[in-house]
């Protein structure tokens, strides 16, 4: 965690539901896993002169030894490198496979020390936790509804440069996808404290709240503290670590801190123990050693990150109010070409029950997502995969009226787009959203170059917007390439309110 850090650029906040019950049972994190994590970090700053800092050949060194785990355990690793200061850093991205890559949680620590000391504490213990963690998902096969990606950031300790680096080089959709960021930053101090990000800004001392959906995964980790009977307390965003550019894309974030230089009142010596003195006393000097860490806190803290990873990438509770449900099983009221501007001459949007279709690979589906009809483009087979496929431009369908009520409102839907490696970025689906006279694309996926099949996805989209307001959905498809073979479909559109 460096000592100074900017001030991070904080957005308004929705209030969250509590966190649901984790569908699978988390597991115990065994500490001494851990410790062996930061005993390796301690050997690979012993053998580089002391340090893993940035451009230094300690800090190459720990990320060769987290990414060599992880590609053993079955993750899927980027080494993204960067330049700053004259020198290169890396950041080690490490994405499990299967979820939805369309709402993907993060799970974030910093790699590198300062260049006075090895960092075990500062941020061995934040980065071992997050490691052991992504290595007990690899143990027992977790598969969560949403997609996870764990990172370890390269050059924290010189404001935020990995962790920038990386939100910077996502493009807009990229950045939507991420529904959450957890940030482990000391999470064994030897004098701790319990501190989570004060997601709702009713805990802490008035940074602002983070981004909406902060809340949950502070009432998340809250909920495990609480089960465990050890108090927490809020601390502000203040822009420290490497939530920074998460939180100032409007992506919510959370995450756990023992504290640093900063020294422990006496009411915080009677909330958790220890001394008035330091929370930290060798953050940032060459004391920073395995011997530098509470196995209490490190120990409480692990589990604590693997109960927050289990309930928020797996979160199957109770659904709110269904304001709005069409599964296509019966007819509903939407309309094709509403606007009578189509252009698509064939593979118009209707509701039917599909045929299955290929050409290399599964251009439509011949199964819906439940019961036997879905919207989708052109629902015959034909003669040949491109019989009814979209050609020659867009074709819409609009659903019936929905009065959305007050609260906080969501969209889901299952959707795919497919294509041969003669489509390209004209093609495209969409689903917008008509209120009145604005229509605003909500969710678009753009066509490649590539062959693409077909392949049922989930999506959720945000709607709270408009609230209190009656809208239509608008899906879309369009074949805007030449000679490009394109399909679509759409099933089990619902619309809640929590």
């Amino acid at each position: 965690m460096p000592l100074i850090g900017a001030t991070a650029l904080l957005l308004s906040v929705a209030a969250a539901a509590p966190a649901q019950a984790a569908a699978v049972a988390p597991p115990d994190i065994p500490l001494a896993n851990v410790k062996n994590h930061l005993s390796q970090f301690q050997s690979i700053a012993t053998a580089n002169g002391g340090n893993r800092a940035h451009g230094r050949p300690g800090y190459l060194a720990s990320v060769t030894y987290v990414k060599g785990l992880l590609d053993a355990a079955g993750f899927q690793t980027q080494q993204q490198s960067f330049t700053y200061g004259g020198a290169t850093g890396y950041n080690l991205i490490a994405d499990w496979p299967g979820g939805n890559t369309n709402d993907t949680l993060m799970v974030g620590a910093h790699l590198d020390s300062v260049t006075a000391g090895p960092g075990i504490n500062d941020n061995g213990t934040g980065s071992a936790a997050s490691l052991e963690v992504a290595l007990a998902v690899a143990r027992t096969g977790f598969q969560p509804t949403r997609h996870l990606r764990f990172a370890w950031w390269g050059a924290e300790e010189l404001g935020l440069r990995g962790s920038t680096f990386y939100v910077n080089s996502l493009s807009a959709a990229q950045k939507a996808a991420i529904g959450g960021y957890l940030n482990f930053d000391m999470v064994g101090s030897p004098n701790p404290g319990y501190f989570l990000y004060d997601g709702d800004d009713s805990d802490g001392t008035g940074s602002g709240p983070g981004p909406a959906g902060s809340a949950e995964i502070e009432d998340t980790l809250e909920a495990y503290f609480t089960s465990i009977n050890v108090p927490t307390r809020g601390t502000d965003f203040d822009g420290r670590s490497d939530y920074g550019p998460f939180i100032a894309n409007g992506i919510p974030a959370g995450g756990i801190f023992t504290g640093a230089e900063g020294r422990k009142t006496a009411a915080q010596v009677e909330l958790w123990g220890g001394t008035t003195g330091a929370f930290d006393p060798c953050y940032h000097r060459a004391c920073d050693t395995v011997t530098n860490v509470s196995d209490t806190a490190l120990d409480r803290n692990s589990d604590a990150i693997a109960y927050a990873v289990w309930t928020l990438a797996d979160d199957t509770g109770t659904p709110g109010e269904t304001v709005f449900g069409d599964d296509f099983e019966t007819a509903r009221g939407w309309a094709a070409n509403a606007a009578g501007g189509d252009t698509a001459t064939a593979g118009a949007w209707q509701r039917g029950d599909p045929a299955a279709t290929s050409s290399g690979v599964a251009t439509q589906l011949g199964t819906a997502v439940s019961g036997s009809n879905d919207l989708v483009t052109g629902a015959a087979a034909g003669t040949s995969a491109g019989t009814y496929d979209v050609d020659g431009g867009a074709t819409t369908i609009q659903s019936p009226a929905i009065a959305l009520p007050s609260g906080t409102l969501s969209l889901s839907f299952s959707w795919y787009l497919s294509h041969l490696n003669n489509s390209s970025s004209a093609d495209y689906f969409r689903v917008r959203v008509i209120s009145g006279t604005t229509v605003t694309t909500v969710f678009n996926q753009a066509g490649a170059a590539t062959n693409r099949a077909a392949s049922w996805q989930k999506a959720t989209v945000n709607l709270s917007a408009y609230a209190g307001q009656t809208v239509r959905l608008q899906v879309e498809a369009a074949d805007a390439s030449t000679a490009s073979l394109v399909e679509a479909a759409v099933d089990d559109v619902v619309v809640t309110r929590s």
